[in-house]
């Protein structure tokens, strides 16, 4: 003490002491007497700077001693404190000169029995599920049959042989594991950098990316567990785009990673019961559907095939469809001659009748009148085109008598040959307009020779006629009293005879009949 103190000055008992001294003998003092102590606590304030460290309260219902966790242990602890939860602080009391306080550099912290780590897990869970992460609506469906499935859990455990053996006997399928560690301090980020990676990876790529993640743990405490509650966990299980089951525990365990999981599965082997269907199973359901096919098909043709049996007795026989028509057919063949020759007769009449008015003479007499006037055209037209070019030729001469310069003589002789030039092509125009005249009038000649009746007469055929009138029926005959029969060759008169009385219904026959 005589080293640490200093004698007290003349007429003073009390000693004096700096601040530093009096500061560092207490610090002294404290950490000498509380060098190893237990706290239990709520936690207060928590504050995590950039440096790692962590500094909190510790506080009960009278009392607050401030706290302080180094980076490195802050690092190794399982469970994280977090503001109103029950702890107990292993450490050591020192005091801190620069602020005249005392706290606790904690040293080890953890939750005040299962009572605390409840509370604090059912507080994350209704932090979590306000936000909407354990919503049903945001659960994606799983797939049937998986090409890949990415699990991740601790590769040296037997929940990893667990899944592969029931995969291998329900359906073998492609396995990716991802190691991670499945409790402790890293736990939790390994799990959630586990469930990301398999999200980064690129489809089709050199590393296939899994249509199924299976994040599976084996049953423990709820201390074992508590990395599967970690709120960085249960935000990659709900960010995940892959379809994930949660199979963590045994069937007694819950973890908050469940209920953001797209399924649950009591253990890991009901998680590869999930993943896949039986192999087995579903052959025999392909069997089955094939069989159930084959006996649809055959139903349905055995169906068909009566309903068509029943309408075919429905129908008459193809042979009465046809008779009705195959016999309209004999009877529209056997009228057909008569029709075509009543038809041929009447066509005949009807020509005789339009050829009768068109006779010879009167055809001669039209075409001789037309030539005569074509003829006169043509002796008035000539002597005109002469009078008009000696007209022409006297005028010239007369103006070229006038005018005697030479220029006007050599116009003149130019115009007086293109006036001869011009009066010869008149008059071959002229000449070849007569001349079509007159083929055109012989055309007519031919075309009313082999329209008329004489032509027919050539054939065979003979003209009746009553006076100036053409008899065309037996009725006209009879009434008349004289007949004139015209053929090729000439013409034939027949003497007077009587007329022959129009027989009626009442006369008696001309002949007697011969029973």
């Amino acid at each position: 003490m005589s080293d640490l103190f200093e004698e007290p000055a003349p007429g003073q008992n009390a000693p004096e002491f700096t601040v530093s001294e009096l500061s560092g003998s207490v610090k002294r003092v404290i950490e000498g007497e509380f060098a190893h102590v237990r706290v239990r606590g709520e936690v207060g304030r928590v504050s995590r700077p950039r440096s790692g460290h962590v500094y909190l309260d510790l506080k009960d219902d009278r009392s607050v001693i401030a706290g302080v966790m180094w980076k490195g242990v802050a690092a190794r602890l399982a469970t994280q404190p977090e503001e109103g939860m029950e702890v107990i602080a292993t450490g050591r009391l020192t005091t801190f000169p620069g602020q005249s306080k005392y706290q606790i550099v904690i040293e080890d912290i953890a939750p005040a029995g299962m009572g605390a780590l409840m509370a604090m897990l059912e507080k994350r869970k209704q932090a979590l599920a306000g936000e909407g992460l354990f919503a049903a609506d945001r659960k994606k469906p799983l797939p049937y049959l998986p090409g890949v499935i990415g699990v991740v859990t601790s590769p040296s455990g037997a929940v990893i042989r667990d899944i592969l053996h029931r995969l291998r006997d329900r359906f073998p399928r492609r396995v990716l594991i991802w190691p991670v560690a499945v409790q402790g301090a890293a736990c939790a980020p390994e799990v959630a950098r586990a469930i990301n990676g398999f999200n980064a990876l690129t489809p089709g790529g050199a590393i296939p990316r899994p249509d199924l993640i299976i994040v599976a743990r084996g049953g423990g405490s709820l201390e074992d567990l508590w990395g599967f509650n970690e709120e960085i966990v249960v935000r990659a299980a709900a960010a995940s785009e892959i379809p994930l089951i949660s199979a963590v525990g045994h069937e007694t365990d819950t973890t908050l990673i469940d209920y953001a999981a797209d399924r649950r599965a009591p253990t890991p082997t009901a998680a590869a019961e999930l993943a896949v269907p039986v192999r087995i199973e579903l052959l025999a359901w392909a069997d089955g559907q094939g069989a159930r096919l084959s006996r649809a098909a055959a139903q349905a043709v055995g169906l068909r095939g009566q309903r068509l049996r029943d309408l075919a007795r429905a129908l008459p026989r193809p042979d009465t469809l046809v008779q009705m028509a195959a016999q309209r057919l004999d009877r529209a063949g056997e009228r057909l001659p008569a029709a075509l020759r009543a038809a041929t007769q009447g066509r005949r009449v009807h020509l005789a009748r339009i050829a009768a008015p068109l006779r010879p003479s009167s055809l001669s007499r039209r075409i001789e009148a037309e030539r005569r006037g074509l003829d006169n055209w043509a002796a008035r037209l000539m002597p005109g085109l002469a009078r008009g070019t000696a007209q022409r030729r006297e005028q010239f001469d007369a103006r070229a008598a006038r005018l005697r310069p030479d220029a006007l003589l050599r116009d003149v002789k130019r115009k007086q040959q293109d006036l001869e030039r011009l009066s010869a092509r008149l008059g071959v125009v002229a000449g070849g307009q007569v001349q079509g005249w007159r083929d055109h009038l012989e055309a007519l000649e031919r075309m009313r020779q082999s329209l008329g009746y004489t032509e027919t007469l050539k054939r065979g055929y003979a003209v009746v006629r009553a006076g100036d009138q053409v008899i065309t029926t037996r009725a006209g005959a009879e009434a008349a009293s004289a007949l004139e029969i015209e053929f090729q060759d000439g013409r034939l008169a027949v003497g007077n005879r009587p007329a022959r009385k129009k027989r009626t219904r009442d006369d008696p026959p001309e002949q007697g009949s011969l029973i």
